[in-house]
């Protein structure tokens, strides 16, 4: 969701460095208020609105003020790597963490129907019961977020506009239509769908907000963006690329390895790091992004 949410703000033509800020933002803001209310969707209301303002923050310097778009971006994460964690401490004096959730305070998996029943059956069970059963509900809507980009993105006049803006506003000022207003409302999308990204990693994978622990993940959002070229069903694909291979990592720690033996943590928790670009840069080749992206739009008088 983190990298569907800078495709719709990159397709625009504002680079989006500040998806880590957005997410640690919404992390917070929906752990504290779950915390406070008990209730995950109030939780992950909050951890919306947080990150659309901060979204807005961002864009106001970038498309308003017609400031640098990478030092907004770099600003917006600081912003909240810090004010997150002294919150934090002010407000519950645990480290800059937020209580432990439970119960109603954090989302819990959802098992499909007959997914223990199916389990068993060859082949098609374990799929059902395992793969497509027993996630969380962000995941299905993160998995569904893709062919909605898609069709937003390719067959509708907001999609179509969104596109021109970030390849020629010129072109598209000219045509009546105001570039400020269609960079915002993309950026308010991207709001919405960081927001989303960043409650997950607070009430629904984990129990609670704990300092920076989005980890780098909207870092990794971002290369999968670029090196997906901007498209929606191949950013799906490529962080499920970097998935699989984080997960691998982790499975293979303390491993002995044939001829090699046991390969060192550091080693082996760069691994995914490392086959992420070395498939990407040798099967992807080069990407050009947006022609327009990072370059404020000034209209012309």
């Amino acid at each position: 969701m983190a990298a569907l949410a800078g495709l719709y703000s990159e397709r625009s033509g504002i680079f989006d460095i500040g998806l880590e800020g957005k997410m640690l933002a919404a992390a917070f803001a929906a752990a504290a208020t779950a915390a406070v209310t008990g209730s995950a969707w109030l939780g992950l209301f909050a951890g919306v609105a947080v990150s659309i303002m901060t979204t807005m923050v961002q864009g106001f310097a970038s498309i308003t003020l017609k400031g640098n778009q990478m030092i907004a971006g770099v600003a917006v994460t600081m912003l909240a790597a810090g004010l997150t964690t002294f919150l934090g401490q002010t407000w519950f004096g645990q480290g800059g963490r937020t209580p432990q959730l439970s119960g109603d305070a954090r989302f819990e998996r959802i098992i499909l129907p007959y997914a223990n029943e199916l389990s068993g059956v060859p082949i098609v069970g374990p799929i059902y019961a395992w793969v497509l059963s027993g996630h969380y509900i962000l995941v299905y809507i993160a998995f569904l977020a893709v062919p909605a980009t898609a069709f937003v993105l390719y067959r509708t006049r907001f999609g179509l506009r969104l596109r021109a803006v970030g390849e020629n506003p010129k072109a598209v000022d000219t045509a009546g239509i105001s570039v400020t207003f269609q960079r915002y409302q993309a950026i308010f999308i991207t709001g919405i769908l960081a927001g989303l990204s960043g409650a997950y990693f607070s009430i629904a994978q984990g129990a609670g907000f704990g300092n920076e622990m989005t980890a780098g993940k909207g870092y990794v959002a971002l290369a999968a963006l670029i090196f997906s070229k901007w498209r929606p069903v191949p950013v799906m694909f490529t962080c499920l690329l970097f998935g699989f291979l984080d997960a691998l990592q982790i499975r293979m720690q303390s491993t002995e390895l044939p001829l090699i033996g046991e390969v060192p943590v550091q080693a082996i928790q760069a691994l995914p790091y490392v086959l992420t670009v070395v498939l990407l840069a040798g099967f992807i080749g080069r990407a050009v992004g947006p022609k327009a992206g990072g370059v404020p739009y000034v209209k012309e008088r």
